[in-house]
């Protein structure tokens, strides 16, 4: 009887915070299988990507190394320019290599804005040209509603994204190149004595998550790529603008729940097909960092409650993490990049999902 009661509270509390005027920010559920839309709203809606930017600087790293440009060895050298950079960041002197390798997984789960530009400067030659081939690839992925100043997602007005156009680069990123799904799927960096933790809390606490990558700015709120697998099935869930750490969490792992509980009967519609709106990206800045905060933040606590003391919680599992660690290659200047093949024959496994069918593009030397 009582966990009846408890199922039936549950159940209530969902529905009214998922039909809360105050969560009407994009969110976005997909069977990576399929490419099936399970649940949307807002998913076209433009947004300021923030540190899920990085997701794009990994792709475009991943295409460099198929075309033989680079490998995961090449040496990524910290410059001046990529030291500027405000945090996150590693603050690696002036002239410090790392491997290509440490360096993703840098950007990934430290999210080193620093690493980001040096791996583009690697790659692209310099920032702008890496730039403008985070560009070209979008728009050979059919990402209508994007568009990149940066590799690393620090705020700037005219980066923009949405929901829509980050389901389909992350599903692209998962299908072509499932070698680097380690990388996603990391909850902690090594160096040192430190020990540099990724923001996505899934990766501790629900079960069967795979990744993939956080990001916030004030213009922006708190952002979230996930994925998770369960029993074979591949689900992918995006919320962008959450007001906390914990309705970020929370709200992706209530998707993804509700998604493997098969609650939602589902679209019927690729992702693919789901509508860009043309607008200018949503500024959440007041509302996150400015003097609406509080009263916004208050709201969103008493719309969307989960994991609140003394509230259901859909983060409850003990997940083990996964660590890696990582080393410096000393100080190097002047090195002249390799440009091997890679030591591989990878041939990318044929997506089930009506996906955008990319060619290659790459810098030449």
């Amino acid at each position: 009887m009582m966990r009846g009661l408890r199922q039936f509270f549950i159940a209530v509390v969902v529905l009214i915070a998922t039909s809360a005027p105050g969560l009407a920010i994009p969110q976005l559920l997909i069977d990576m299988q399929s490419g099936e839309v399970l649940f949307e709203e807002d998913a076209g809606v433009a947004w300021h990507p923030a540190s899920l930017t990085k997701l794009m600087t990994a792709y475009v790293a991943f295409e460099a190394i198929a075309a033989g440009q680079v490998n995961l060895d090449t040496p990524v050298i910290m410059s001046a320019n990529a030291l500027k950079a405000p945090p996150s960041k590693m603050g690696f002197p002036v002239g410090t290599a790392i491997t290509l390798e440490d360096a993703l997984y840098l950007l990934i789960v430290k999210s080193a804005n620093d690493v980001a530009i040096a791996l583009a400067e690697t790659i692209g030659g310099s920032e702008g040209k890496f730039v403008t081939l985070m560009n070209a690839h979008a728009k050979n992925l059919g990402l209508s509603n994007t568009f990149f100043v940066n590799p690393n997602g620090l705020h700037e007005g005219e980066q923009v994204t949405s929901a829509r156009d980050l389901a389909i680069l992350s599903v692209v990123i998962r299908n072509r190149y499932p070698q680097y799904d380690g990388m996603f799927d990391t909850r902690t960096v090594e160096f040192g004595k430190a020990k540099l933790a990724s923001y996505n809390i899934l990766l501790t606490k629900f079960r069967g998550t795979t990744g993939m990558k956080t990001g916030y700015v004030c213009a922006s709120g708190l952002n979230i790529v996930a994925t998770a697998e369960r029993q074979g099935r591949k689900l992918m869930a995006i919320v962008l603008g959450a007001s906390s750490a914990r309705e970020r969490g929370e709200l992706t792992a209530l998707l993804l729940e509700r998604g493997f509980d098969n609650r939602y009967k589902g679209t019927g519609k690729s992702v693919t097909r789901v509508a860009n709106l043309a607008s200018a990206p949503i500024d959440m800045r007041e509302k996150i960092c400015g003097k609406q905060a509080k009263a916004y933040v208050d709201g969103r606590k008493a719309a969307f409650p989960f994991g609140l003391e003394g509230q259901p919680t859909y983060l409850g599992d003990d997940v083990v993490p996964k660590r890696v660690r990582v080393h410096t290659l000393g100080k190097l200047v002047d090195v002249d990049l390799p440009r091997p093949r890679p030591a591989y024959n990878y041939v990318p496994k044929v997506a089930t999902v009506e996906l955008p069918r990319p060619r290659p593009l790459f810098l030449r030397p």
